[in-house]
């Protein structure tokens, strides 16, 4: 269902994905605008990683999630 639901929506969501890594036996998250899709794959651009490149076979879960807050003032 996750990895229909990448199909359809719009670049430039911002979508957290939970996929597989290390050969399937432990999933990780990335949290970022979609920028990207294929037909095997898709593209979110994390805050930490930079661009994160998903194999849409190895997707878990996926959702959108709401704008990111605006950076918090530093206290004087």
């Amino acid at each position: 269902m996750a990895r229909e639901w990448l199909t359809d929506v719009p670049v430039g969501t911002r979508v957290v994905v939970r996929y597989l890594i290390e050969g399937g036996e432990r999933a990780t998250d990335a949290l970022g605008e979609l920028t990207g899709r294929d037909e095997e794959h898709l593209v979110v651009d994390t805050r930490r990683a930079g661009p994160v490149r998903i194999a849409l076979a190895g997707v878990v879960a996926a959702k959108p999630v709401p704008p990111a807050p605006p950076p918090r003032r530093r206290r004087p």
